[in-house]
This record gives structure tokens, sequence and C-alpha cells, in this order.
């Protein structure tokens, strides 16, 4: 029998005792940061401005927040309108690293240029998967390879077009601009965000575009009665990409919540959302933004948790509890039609504006031609890389002699108990 020394026996208590410290400093270090964030959410929550803010609709999402450190937009994904912004520090006046969810930016751009077939296949490469699925799992690999195809500036572009990397022009002080990722051609770009920075409202526009008709609307908090009784929402522009190119996003984002990463929300609120898992700022990062009902959203749902535990799925859960408490609410639009500033003069010499209401089917701007003078409306903003006008038929990407459904022909994905025929038909 060989004995150890007593030397090498000392030496190896030594060894386990620093790594019996070492495992409970990190510890330690681990729950003082995840306190710190807490206690930051905390003192920004008893911050808030609540002046305009819906108080269910705020006491359903600090309820469903609970002790995470974090922050909830709760947005009307049609008009704009805030509902509740808890965490306003972080929600309006910082920016995070999207993670996943910048997969959308990737899919909407890899459509309208081409790059992904209507079927959901990369073009001329073979994958494992399609389109809906790389979206409903975050595969990162697909993603990845629509971008190596489609380079970083035309990546920003569309990140620009659907409302990241400038403020949202929402009517609170200091919002953040965010960032984007320029001069950066590293491939995670595309699948994992690296190099932006995105705030939760960004994200609310950003995933209301996709799912209310492509309306990059304006955040708008409506504080006084005046406000609220005549609201009509803000457009900031209509997305000026190929027809239907978000749309073909929504199958994927469904199957998110259905069978993906975002399972753990019922099947009945048919959310549309999208998680995001990363690590940023020295903690985890757990982002999920949605739209729900998908097939007519009502509400924007964007939750961004930080800590040690954060991540995407337990975002999805707590905006699964807020769609929950409010699923009584679905479809009881008490809001006017929300009514953009889009004025021109055709060849008739009438004037034409561009009206988006919520019982609308598809809620797609329409022209309504007057001879009468109208009154003042709300004005639309400018776009980054459109003039600030709908575009018309003659102006978008649509090839000649195609309709939408021959672009994106209908496709239906039967998951588990849900059936999701997408995508939906634009009314031109």
């Amino acid at each position: 029998m060989q004995f150890f020394s007593k030397r090498t026996i000392r030496v190896g208590l030594i060894h386990a005792f620093v790594c019996v410290f070492s495992f409970v400093a990190v510890g330690t270090a681990i729950a003082a940061s995840d306190a710190s964030l807490q206690a930051e959410t905390s003192n920004n929550i008893q911050n808030d401005d609540i002046s305009g803010e819906d108080i269910e609709v705020r006491r359903v999402a600090l309820e469903a927040l609970g002790t995470a450190a974090g922050t909830v937009v709760v947005m009307n994904a049609q008009t704009g309108r805030i509902y509740t912004i808890v965490n306003q520090e972080w929600a309006i006046r910082n920016a995070f690293k999207p993670c996943s969810t910048i997969k959308l930016v990737t899919g909407a751009a890899g459509l309208s240029e081409h790059l992904i077939s209507s079927d959901g296949s990369i073009a001329n490469v073979s994958y494992r998967l399609g389109l809906d699925d790389a979206l409903a799992y975050s595969n990162n690999g697909y993603f990845q390879k629509v971008g190596s195809a489609l380079g970083s500036e035309r990546l920003i572009s569309y990140a620009l077009e659907l409302g990241l990397g400038s403020p949202t022009g929402i009517n609170a002080k200091g919002e953040t601009p965010g960032k984007l990722p320029f001069g950066n051609e590293n491939l995670r770009i595309y699948s994992h965000a690296d190099d932006f920075l995105a705030s939760p409202l960004q994200l609310a526009v950003m995933v209301s575009a996709i799912t209310n008709g492509g309306n990059v609307l304006v955040p708008t908090i409506a504080r006084t009665r005046q406000e609220k009784a005549a609201f009509r929402g803000l457009l900031r522009r209509r997305l000026d990409l190929r027809p239907a190119a978000f749309e073909r996003l929504i199958p994927g984002m469904i199957g998110a919540a259905d069978y993906g990463t975002a399972k753990i929300i019922p099947d009945e609120f048919q959310v549309a959302g999208k998680t995001g898992s990363c690590i940023s700022g020295g903690t985890w990062v757990g982002l999920f933004a949605s739209a729900a009902p998908a097939n007519d959203p009502r509400y924007s749902v964007v939750v961004i948790t930080r800590g040690s535990r954060a991540r995407g799925k337990y975002s999805a859960a707590i905006a699964g509890k807020i769609y929950e408490t409010l699923a009584s609410r679905f479809g009881q639009s008490k809001e006017r039609s929300l009514i953009a500033e889009n004025r021109s003069t055709g060849s008739n010499g009438r004037k034409t504006e561009s009206v988006i209401s919520g019982s609308e089917d598809r809620r797609s701007a329409v022209s309504r031609v007057s001879n009468e003078p109208s009154a003042p409306r709300i004005q639309m903003t400018g776009s980054s890389r459109s003039t600030g006008t709908v575009p018309t038929e003659k102006e978008s990407k649509r090839p000649k002699g195609k309709s939408v459904d021959e672009l994106f022909p209908t496709i239906v994905i039967v998951k588990g108990k849900t059936e999701i025929v997408r995508p939906r038909v634009v009314n031109e």
C-alpha cells in the first residue's frame, strides 16, 4: 500500500480549500451583482413617471415582473399608445444588446433581398431548417448563412428601417438612440447582435411593425384627459420593404411561442414573439419581444431581464402572465383610428391621407380621397430610408404582374394543437 506524504496531503488540502474558496467567492459576487440589479430596478420603478399610464396594465406588469431585475413595455401595437413602461430608466434611457431578437432583422432583410425563398429555405444553400423553425428554435447557423450573403451595410439599413439605431420619438426625456454595428463584418452580428444596442421601446416598435401590417409607430404617452380622448397615434413611416417580407416572419414567431424557445406561453393567446439570451454588460440578458393576438395584434409586450438567471424563456414567461391577465381586453380597441399626415396631391388635384384603422382587416394603409378641406392632423415624421410618405405600388419593390400570394404563398404549420396559416394578404 502506498501512503501519501504529509506534504502531499497538505498541498492537496490547500488546493481543495482554494477551489472551495474561489467557488464561494464567485457565488458571492454573482449574488451581490444580482442584488445590485434588483435594487437598481426597484429604485428606478419608484421614480417612474406614471402620468398617462393605464393603472390596470401597470399593476399587471409589475406583478408579472415580480422581484426580477428588468423592464417591461406594454404598447398598443396598432397605434403606438403606451399603456405602461415599468422601469423607465432602462426602457427609455438605456439600451441593451438585443441578442437573438436581431434575427427578425436578418430575416426581414433576407426575404426582401431574395436571399430567403418564399418557402423559407435559404436561396441556393442547403440547410436543415427553414425560416419558420430557425426563428422558433433561434438557430444561429441559419441566420449567419443568410447574413454572409447579405453584408453588414444592408443589415444596418434594414435595422434602421425597422426602428433600431435612432430614437423612437417618444414624448419623454433622454431617449437613447441605441447603437448599430458599423464596420463589423463578424457573422455574429446577424445571429447574436454583436455591436448592437437597442432599447425596449425600439424592440416594441419593431415587433409591432412586423405584426401590424408594416406601420412603424411613434410610441406616445397620452398624459392628459384631452390627449386620451383625442388619441389617434403617430405613424413614423410605412415599412419600405419588399411587400409582405415582414409578414413572412410571423409563422416562425408564432412557432417560438407554440413549440420553440418561448413555448412556456399558453397556446390560446397566439403570441408572435422572439426570445433572446446572451451575456452583455457583465451579466446575462434575457429578452422577449412580442405582440398578440397574432392575427389582430392589440398589445406589444417587451420584457428585458438582467442577472445570473436571466434568459429569454423566463422573460417570455413574464410576458405570458401579462397576456393571460389582459386576455379579456383582446380585440377591444377603445381608441380612434390612427391617422398619419401623409397628404399628397394626385392627378385629380385632390388631397389624400393615409388612414390606419384598428377595425380594418390587415390594418394596412389605404387612401381616402376627399374634396373637403381637412382639419389639422398629427404630422407624419421622417424616415431613415424613405421620404416619410407611404410607398405607392409604383414605388414599391414588387415585381410587375405578381400578387402578394404569388410572392409569398400561404404556408400552413401544424405544431401541437395549433394550426397556423400565414402570411396574411395585404389589402391595397
